[in-house]
């Protein structure tokens, strides 16, 4: 079966709904509720980031194929072996697994951790509260106070896979804030994980990658409780622009990496120590092992789908594999076989809300870099600093536009040299 008409289909459908409107493409219509501009940003953007880490790319995959030859005996490196030697790679590397990570992460450790993080930045305080019904035994009930004692919103923690329960990670607004007759009402969210449960008296224990997804939902779960705008529409995390929605969240990540801060949410589940020195060491050189050859993946798919929806020329049809190749001939380092079809099950775009915005994912990238680079420069729980964040994004939601607020908060527009930096990448 070929879903190639269906495709053409779509994008025809797109591209004549746009120009209902008054849009010259589907690409135009999309960057109307986005933080871009214009689709020469987008693409200008794209290509940027594309000249400066492909070069960086090559080495990474040459590096692939000398370790392939040298170590495996494999000569001819197939783009479908690329992963699995590239894991063999790091492990050679590195010596280092999610694994070894594991019990100095035990959920008793990092969620007081996290809450201590967020306390620090901004001068709040987190308390679990238990007058709240909850849908299972697991859940957890907290809310946000400010420094006064003001209840600036609660949440419900689910963090543990269970029999019936959705997988995945996301964090939802269940209650949003806004003026009524007579008060405001509270913000309340949920954030939801499937991490393993504590079994047999054993605690449950994390690995980075999971630490890294608690924390990037808690920011989304921030960025929608700690709004100061009363009308609902806009407030939180409603109205925030498409590519400016996970600045918050992967803001957060970022101090899953430093130092100070593991030293708050990690200690060894049976002895407390931190994580040794040398173990740390080896985390951060593993962090950035093919960075580039990634970042240049992802810019492939972004050029991709912003092409084929601000291109598209009814007189000519959908043309998908066409500009795929020609995309693939401009950034790609790694080329499939000719039978592949990638495109045709590229769900982001054609059934998952990214068309023509799939760049979203690269574009909030720089931000949160660009953001935390304020945090590098002053002091990771710099108050200072993370007050003026506060203030000029999480509060305003989606009152502001999302260029205002980023500027707000770092005087100036956003620049992609911090990304590259802590990709390893040269600018």
């Amino acid at each position: 079966w070929d879903n190639a008409p269906l495709m053409a289909e779509i994008l025809a459908l797109r591209h004549e709904a746009a120009q209902l409107l008054g849009f010259a493409s589907f690409a135009d219509y999309s960057l109307a509720t986005k933080m871009a501009e214009s689709t020469t940003q987008v693409l200008d953007f794209l290509h940027d980031l594309a000249r400066r880490a492909k070069p960086q790319a090559e080495r990474d995959l040459a590096e692939v194929r000398e370790f392939a030859a040298a170590e495996h005996g494999l000569e001819d490196l197939q783009a479908w072996d690329i992963s699995y030697y590239s894991e063999k790679l790091r492990q050679h590397r590195y010596q280092i697994s999610q694994e070894e990570l594991r019990p100095y992460f035990p959920a008793s450790k990092v969620i007081p951790g996290l809450f201590a993080v967020v306390e620090r930045l901004y001068g709040l305080k987190i308390r679990p509260v238990d007058q709240f019904e909850t849908w299972h035994p697991d859940v957890k009930c907290f809310e946000i106070l400010n420094a006064e004692g003001q209840v600036r919103g609660r949440f419900f923690f689910d963090l543990y896979a269970r029999s019936n329960k959705r997988g995945g990670a996301w964090m939802d607004g269940c209650v949003t804030r806004r003026k009524l007759a007579d008060y405001v009402q509270i913000p309340a969210a949920y954030m939801v994980c499937n991490f393993t449960p504590p079994v047999d008296g054993k605690p449950a224990l994390l690995t980075h990658d999971e630490v890294l997804t608690l924390f990037h939902e808690f920011g989304h779960g921030l960025h929608h409780l700690l709004t100061r705008i009363d009308y609902a529409a806009v407030a939180g995390i409603n109205g925030v622009e498409w590519d400016a929605v996970e600045l918050p969240s992967q803001f957060m990540e970022n101090w899953c990496w430093e130092r100070e801060a593991l030293d708050l949410i990690s200690g060894h589940v049976e002895t407390g120590a931190p994580i040794p020195e040398e173990l740390y060491q080896r985390m951060l050189a593993a962090k950035n092992f093919q960075s580039a050859m990634q970042m240049v993946r992802q810019l492939e798919f972004s050029l991709f789908d912003f092409r084929l929806h601000a291109e598209y020329d009814p007189a000519r049809g959908a043309r998908v594999q066409e500009i795929l190749e020609q995309v693939r001939d401009e950034v790609a380092v790694i080329r499939p076989p000719a039978w592949n079809r990638f495109a045709n099950s590229f769900l982001h775009i054609f059934a998952g809300g990214y068309a023509a915005g799939y760049y979203s994912y690269k574009w909030a990238e720089v931000l949160s870099a660009d953001a935390f680079a304020k945090f590098e420069e002053n002091g990771i729980f710099d108050q200072t600093t993370g007050q003026q964040f506060l203030h000029s994004v999480l509060e305003v939601g989606g009152s502001r536009d999302a260029m205002d607020n980023f500027k707000a908060f770092r005087g100036r527009e956003p620049t992609v040299d911090a990304l590259l930096r802590h990709s390893g990448i040269a600018a």
